[in-house]
């Protein structure tokens, strides 16, 4: 019986240890990330994503991002895992479309010389889960050129200017741009 409940408890133990360590996100091979954009006023956007790596998390060899794992022409999550969540407490001019205080879901369609931006209401979706064109706030051009050096971790970072400031998608060899500017 001693013995019944020894291996019971080491179980449990096992299960339990396993589970916290599932749940680690920092952990995952494509881990979280974070960028902010902060105006003047104090106004904020927040995007967290996951940061998927040129190098197969398996293999360790680098793969061919654009064209070949994205896809061109095709909406992609723009990251990993849970879809990236764009979050933003003052009203805003992205591109030449007008998007209110709010939290969405953005997503993107790479192509070589030119990308959308997809800002999606609909929020929560896990991964490829794209909501459909019914859901979009806006689409807004993106424009593209190359970077000055490879980038192994996708990223995504602003450029603050005064009471604007541009995004900028970079992973392998490619940046994907779109100028935000806050509505006063």
């Amino acid at each position: 019986m001693q013995k019944r409940i020894a291996f019971l408890t080491l179980l449990i133990i096992t299960l339990t240890v396993a589970a916290a360590a599932q749940q680690d996100k920092s952990k995952r091979p494509s881990p979280p990330a974070h960028a902010q954009c902060k105006f003047a006023d104090g106004k904020t956007i927040n995007v967290d994503y996951s940061s998927p790596r040129v190098s197969d998390p398996k293999t360790h060899q680098p793969r061919k991002i654009y064209g070949g794992l994205v896809p061109y022409g095709k909406v992609w999550r723009t990251g990993a895992n849970e879809s990236t969540t764009f979050v933003t407490d003052t009203d805003l001019t992205i591109g030449s479309k007008d998007v209110p205080a709010g939290s969405y879901t953005i997503f993107t369609v790479p192509n070589e010389d030119k990308w959308t931006l997809v800002i999606s209401k609909k929020t929560g979706e896990w991964g490829t889960d794209y909501p459909g064109e019914d859901n979009d706030l806006a689409r807004v051009d993106m424009s593209v050129s190359k970077t000055s050096a490879p980038v192994e971790n996708f990223t995504i970072a602003f450029d603050q200017k005064g009471d604007s400031c541009a995004m900028h998608l970079d992973w392998e060899n490619t940046r994907a741009s779109v100028d935000i500017t806050e509505k006063k």
